[in-house]
C-alpha cells in the first residue's frame, strides 16, 4: 500500500452536501433476519425521496447479488461483506447522500468498524428490535424453519449470537409499531439533527 497515494480532489462532500441541501449520512438498520430493516429502510426512502432528499438504499441480501457474490456466511465472510459496505456507504457519504444500510450486523465490532470507517457524526445506528419470537413468527423466507432444522448453518439468532446494541440512536420495535410511525420517528431524528428540513404543516 505504500505506493498507493490517496488523491485529493476540488470538489468534496461539504460543498456536495450544500449542492442537496442535505447533511450526508449513513443510517444503519440492525436487527435479526425478519425484524423489518429492510421494509422500514425501504419506506424511509421513499418518504425521504418525497421530501427531495437524495438518498441510496443498500440491503443485505442486494449486496451479495454483486458485490459480495463471492462471499459465504461465516463469521469472517460476514465481517468481510461489512467492511465492503462499510468503505461504499463512505464513498456515497463522500457523494453527499443520505445512505440506508439493512444489515443483521450481528456483532457490535462489525458494527463499530463501520462507524470508525466514517468521519465522525455520519454514522446513526438504528436497532430494529423486534424479538426472536416475532421473527420466526413472521419467517417469510422460512429461513427460521431451515435453520432448526440444521439446513443453514451460521443463523443469527439460532446457531450463531446477535450482539444487540448497547447505545442505538433510536430503538424500533416493529411488533409495536406501525410502519408509518417507525418512519415517522425517523423522520423527526434526522430533522433534530439536521441532517434534513421538514416541509412545515400549514
Amino acid at each position: 500500500m505504500s505506493n498507493i497515494v490517496w488523491q485529493q480532489h476540488q470538489i468534496d462532500r461539504t460543498t456536495r452536501e450544500a449542492q442537496k441541501q442535505q447533511q450526508a449520512v449513513v443510517l444503519w438498520f440492525t436487527g435479526l433476519s425478519g425484524a423489518g430493516k429492510s421494509t422500514v429502510a425501504n419506506a424511509l426512502e421513499q418518504a425521504l425521496v418525497g421530501v427531495g432528499a437524495h438518498t441510496y438504499l443498500l440491503d443485505g441480501d442486494n449486496v451479495r447479488h454483486g458485490l459480495c457474490a463471492d462471499l459465504g456466511f461465516s463469521e469472517a465472510e460476514r465481517s468481510e461483506n461489512l467492511r465492503r459496505v462499510g468503505a461504499v456507504s463512505a464513498l456515497m457519504v463522500d457523494a453527499g447522500l443520505i445512505v440506508l444500510s439493512a444489515f443483521i450486523s450481528p456483532l457490535r465490532s462489525q458494527r463499530d468498524s463501520v462507524r470508525a470507517a466514517l468521519p465522525t457524526g455520519k454514522f446513526i445506528e438504528i436497532y430494529v428490535a423486534t424479538s426472536l419470537e416475532v421473527c420466526e413468527q413472521r419467517d417469510v423466507k422460512g429461513l427460521y424453519q431451515k435453520a432448526r432444522r440444521g439446513e443453514i448453518p451460521h443463523f443469527t439468532g439460532i446457531s450463531d449470537p446477535y450482539e444487540a446494541p448497547l447505545n442505538a440512536d433510536i430503538v424500533l420495535d416493529t411488533n409495536q409499531l406501525s410502519l408509518s410511525e417507525s418512519v415517522e420517528q425517523l423522520l423527526q431524528l434526522l430533522q433534530s439533527r439536521g441532517i434534513i428540513q421538514l416541509p412545515i404543516q400549514s
